[in-house]
């Protein structure tokens, strides 16, 4: 799988018009500025081909990128902005509300977290989410750059046990900024694909 051949294919903004041909979809999701642009951007070797939005939280569309014609990886709408208002929160809601209707159609989800902090209410309600879907999962702690070597493991302990991750999940300590562990994320996502 060839990672810098990759195209933007659409926006969704409804789950009716999502891609439904068949093609794997890799499903990333994070709340707002936990660093998931910075990531699919890390993992494609591009710099701004996943955009940050210029307003948090106000993105509400789920965009498809074609990776090499063989796979979809999907940016979610991210959540948790605290600026959002309750309608823009509802509308977010009821998007993934149907999109996990149609969990056939995740073959990985990766869920981005912060690695300094505790996972949120919100990140919580993705986890469980993603785990009801019964697509496999892996969890990116991002921004490991950001922590003291002490506080690695007692932090991946935390986002573990806060999400109530199954021991067949894995947790992969992440750095958008360095690169560091893009390779093992890469292996992850190519041995749910058998590509």
């Amino acid at each position: 799988m060839n990672l810098h051949n990759v195209e933007f294919i659409k926006s969704a903004a409804h789950v009716d018009a999502v891609p439904r041909d068949g093609l794997p979809q890799i499903v990333f999701s994070g709340k707002s500025n936990v660093g998931k642009s910075s990531v699919i951007n890390k993992l494609l070797g591009r710099k701004q081909f996943a955009r940050v939005s210029a307003t948090p939280g106000k993105t509400i569309h789920i965009n498809y990128f074609l990776v090499d014609r063989k796979v979809y990886f999907v940016d979610l709408p991210g959540y948790g902005y605290a600026k959002v208002s309750k309608s823009e929160r509802a509308r977010w809601a009821a998007l993934m509300d149907s999109f996990f209707r149609n969990p056939f159609y995740i073959t990985r989800g990766v869920m981005i977290v912060d690695s300094r902090h505790k996972p949120t209410n919100d990140d919580i309600t993705m986890a469980n989410w993603f785990k009801e879907s019964g697509c496999p999962l892996t969890v990116v702690a991002n921004k490991i750059d950001k922590l003291k070597k002490s506080e690695l493991i007692p932090n991946m302990a935390l986002i573990r046990e806060t999400l109530e991750l199954p021991d067949d999940v894995k947790i992969i300590e992440f750095s958008a900024e360095k690169g560091t562990n893009r390779d093992a994320l890469i292996s992850e996502i190519k041995g749910s694909l058998l590509l």
